[in-house]
């Protein structure tokens, strides 16, 4: 398996079996689906599947498996080396992982029998020695004519050891090409994907598009990445080229365990370090004035260990921030509300980020940090349509079967049923703190005077109207009031902004040493990565 196999003695064959097999591996290597294919993807400004191999592994780390793999039909061995996969396991910053990756100068990487069981026996092995399984797709589909027959096709079922996985070990996909069939389908059930600019993910291509329903559509408009960042939130994160997918695999495996039994590594600060300083500044971020917008990732940026916030979806149900980060260099998930897009207001797309964050945290033992500024739940047709009763229940059913960590920070305000939603009271919570100002109630105060006083008001002229409705709303707001919450012992604490990450520090400090029950065993590692 690796580069060098050790001299030729004397007294060997020059032209005997191990000479023979050296040749043939480099062949295979070297040349993989012909020069020629592998000149049109570098005119092309992309890489092999070698090089993607080469810039994601650390230097020789990558010991192959499946090399001499080639298809089950006898007139296309010759032509499909490794069959279109090219797998085996390597470092990845020193930690071992899977990897597969798709090589589309055989045949495209179509699916097919061979590849099929390749990419199951590196799995099957990533599982059993409890290490994170990395796919690169670009998949051609399935391979014609090899499942155009019913033994063909009833041969290869659509992952089932993927489906059944329950978030044992991490598994991370990475889209740089025009992915249909297979790849798209690993990355369907996974739990981080990563989408380079010019890539496709879709079920199918165009060409059967127009084939089955007359539709003509692009590969852009199909599954390109506009699509999936804006639209149906099926990737993690959207990219500009391969190196950049080849570092975010990298960055999201450096927050994850190796597996589900494993406690997330910690970086910087170690057990009895210094907690962090205060932060005098990170109160003015927040204007006063609930209704005045404002960019809730400077907060997290300065709660967070500086330059470890990796934000995920971040352009798909904007009104909520998910991501992954460090405090005082324990891992966490941070679900925020976002002022800055639709008020912070919860909608379907937002509960659905959320819940997939939930998910990924609970199985492989990372805390949640909730940060709350919002006005409640998205209303209004759209809202109803999309599903948004259906969705907040099933945001509010992951919370509370979660069984990691949850950290709940109300920052300035925290309206109905959203509240609860994101981790507020009664729901679990191990903290608990609110920020001297902040609002909790059943609505929003000037939302609350217009219901109960909207016949007085209706009668009046501006600005007659606004002067009664403001003193309305002042009189419900010291219903709001955080005290009156903190009073009956429905918050832990009213704390200084200052010292938020300080607090939430202390507290991942004292559970870090809560025993770790196999991700596998929690109801969310078995939930699915879409719905």
């Amino acid at each position: 398996m690796g580069a060098d196999e050790g001299p030729v003695a004397p007294d060997e064959d020059p032209e005997g079996p191990i000479t023979a097999h050296r040749r043939r591996r480099s062949r295979i290597v070297e040349d993989m689906g012909g020069a020629d294919r592998i000149a049109q993807l570098h005119a092309q400004g992309k890489r092999t599947a070698r090089e993607h191999l080469a810039a994601l592994c650390d230097p020789g780390s990558f010991e192959e498996l499946g090399t001499f793999a080639v298809s089950e039909r006898p007139d296309d061995r010759a032509s499909t080396p490794g069959d279109g996969k090219i797998a085996g396991a390597a470092l990845i910053d020193g930690r071992p992982v899977g990897l597969v990756v798709d090589d589309v100068t055989v045949k495209r990487a179509t699916s097919s029998l061979v590849g099929a069981r390749k990419i199951r026996r590196v799995y099957d092995q990533a599982l059993r020695g409890g290490h994170p399984f990395v796919y690169i797709g670009e998949t051609g589909g399935a391979r014609i004519p090899d499942t155009l027959s019913a033994e063909g096709y009833a041969s290869e079922p659509v992952f089932p050891w993927l489906a059944g996985r329950r978030r044992q070990i991490p598994v991370a996909t990475a889209v740089v090409g025009d992915s249909f069939g297979g790849s798209s389908f690993i990355a369907g059930m996974s739990d981080f994907v990563v989408m380079t600019r010019r890539a496709t993910l879709a079920v199918t291509s165009p060409r059967v598009v127009e084939v089955a329903t007359g539709e003509v559509v692009t590969m852009e408009d199909l599954g390109g990445a506009d699509v999936h960042e804006r639209t149906t939130g099926q990737v993690s994160l959207v990219v500009d080229d391969d190196q950049q997918a080849c570092d975010a695999i990298r960055r999201f495996l450096s927050y994850l365990p190796p597996n589900a039994w494993s406690a997330p590594p910690r970086a910087g600060a170690g057990d009895g370090a210094a907690r962090p300083a205060p932060d005098p500044g990170l109160a003015a971020l927040v204007p006063r004035r609930r209704t005045q917008a404002y960019d809730m990732r400077t907060v997290v940026e300065r709660i967070v260990d500086a330059g470890t916030w990796m934000e995920l979806r971040p352009r798909f149900g904007r009104s909520l921030l998910t991501g992954l980060a460090r405090i005082h260099g324990h891992a966490v998930g941070v679900i925020a509300s976002q002022p800055a897009y639709e008020a912070g207001t919860l909608g379907p797309d937002a509960c659905d980020k959320a819940v997939q964050l939930l998910c990924t945290c609970d199985a492989f033992n990372l805390p949640v940090v909730f940060l709350q500024d919002t006005p409640g739940f998205l209303v209004g047709r759209r809202a109803e349509h999309g599903r948004v009763l259906h969705k907040a229940m099933l945001l509010i059913e992951a919370l509370t079967l979660a069984g990691v960590p949850r950290l709940t920070v109300v920052v300035r305000k925290a309206f109905g049923l959203a509240y609860f939603a994101l981790g507020g009271s009664g729901q679990g919570s191990d903290l608990l703190v609110a920020w001297p100002g902040a609002e909790i109630g059943f609505m929003d105060p000037v939302a609350g005077a217009n219901a109960l006083h909207g016949g007085e008001l209706a009668a009046l002229g501006e600005p007659e109207r606004a002067r009664r409705l403001g003193e309305l709303a002042d009189g419900l707001r010291t219903a709001t009031d955080p005290y009156q919450v903190a009073g009956a012992m429905q918050l832990d604490e009213i704390i200084d902004p200052a010292t938020t990450r300080s607090v939430l520090a202390g507290a991942l400090e004292r559970h870090a040493g809560l025993p770790r029950s196999p991700g596998a065993d929690r109801p969310l590692a078995a939930w699915p990565t879409g719905w």
